[in-house]
């Protein structure tokens, strides 16, 4: 609109005997109210294409910079107000997961962890990435402490390394220990040589997705039956069983009973597959005369309302 009405002047001016310059130089002046003088004496037919020039020219400018200046403000508003509003929803949230790094590994297991019920945050440096994401993010480098903290590093239970560089994964994870030593730390890595150095640094697991694909894939191949068993029954929501763990605190009535004694597969339906001490030893396939005690893991295999009497035989609600 503004060149429209800028070549409408020129070419209004070029008829009345000015030069091309001239002509674009008196319309500038006139559209964008500097106004400095008349190039030459005005007769009546210049007055009146000048005087409709201003009425046009001024209305289209003062309009196309209020719609720019509408655009800006409004864009900024927005993007203010919703990283206002995702900051206060980050600062409420207690015992989420932070993945470090949206890519194929971070979207997979942000959406695995959501459909188990946890919340999660991301942290991802590409602002365009994550710009429509159902999870509330964090858009800077999560190397850097701070990224970390407006994330609430400090109240997460567990945050995930999932960046490309097994370099920046190592730094994420010795952040997140110095930050909060207590916190669960899952890193990934793409060369061998990285596992050791990432569990040094203080990751409690660490992933070689790759790894992990193909002996999946050989799985299908070697027990077919088996690998599809264990596939379903960890991912498929729609199958009524499901496999889950159960921590025991030292206030549970089950701390210090043996599996006879707490009659838990009578009790509750669920099937105790293995228990896991705190030293990370794992007793599979206990007997009766295996004892339950403080901080033990058990893994169990069940329905939801077998896990909901666990539960409850376990006092954990």
């Amino acid at each position: 609109m503004v060149a429209a009405v800028t070549v409408f002047g020129t070419v209004g001016y070029v008829a009345f005997g000015f030069t091309l310059l001239d002509a674009v130089y008196q319309t500038v002046t006139t559209i964008t109210t500097v106004g400095f003088r008349e190039l030459t004496e005005f007769g009546t037919a210049e007055k009146l294409f000048t005087i409709v020039l201003i009425v046009v020219g001024v209305s289209t400018v003062l309009y196309s910079f209020t719609l720019v200046v509408q655009l800006v403000v409004e864009g900024q508003l927005r993007e203010f107000v919703g990283r206002r509003r995702m900051d206060r929803q980050i600062n409420q949230m207690r015992g989420h997961t932070i993945i470090c790094g949206w890519g194929r590994v971070g979207a997979a297991a942000a959406f695995e962890l959501k459909r188990e019920g946890h919340s999660v945050v991301v942290i991802d440096r590409d602002p365009e990435r994550v710009s429509d994401l159902p999870f509330p993010t964090v858009v800077g480098d999560a190397t850097r402490d701070e990224t970390l903290k407006a994330a609430g590093i400090e109240r997460a239970q567990a945050l995930i390394a999932a960046l490309e560089g097994d370099a920046a994964n190592l730094f994420v994870t010795l952040s997140g220990r110095d930050l909060v030593p207590g916190l669960f730390i899952v890193a990934r890595a793409r060369a061998d040589e990285s596992i050791g150095k990432l569990e040094h640094a203080g990751a409690d697991r660490v992933v070689n997705p790759q790894e992990l694909g193909a002996a999946r894939m050989a799985s299908f191949v070697s027990s077919p039956n088996v690998a599809e068993f264990v596939d379903v029954v960890m991912h498929d929501h729609t199958l009524e069983f499901h496999l889950r763990e159960f921590n025991i605190p030292a206030s549970s009535p089950l701390a210090g009973k043996t599996l006879r004694a707490a009659n838990l597969r009578e009790a509750s339906g669920a099937l105790v597959l293995a228990i896991r001490s705190p030293d990370g030893t794992f007793t599979t396939n206990p007997t009766g005369d295996a004892r339950i005690e403080q901080d033990h893991v058990i893994i169990a295999v069940g329905t939801a309302d077998d896990f909901d009497r666990l539960a409850s035989l376990a006092e954990l609600r």
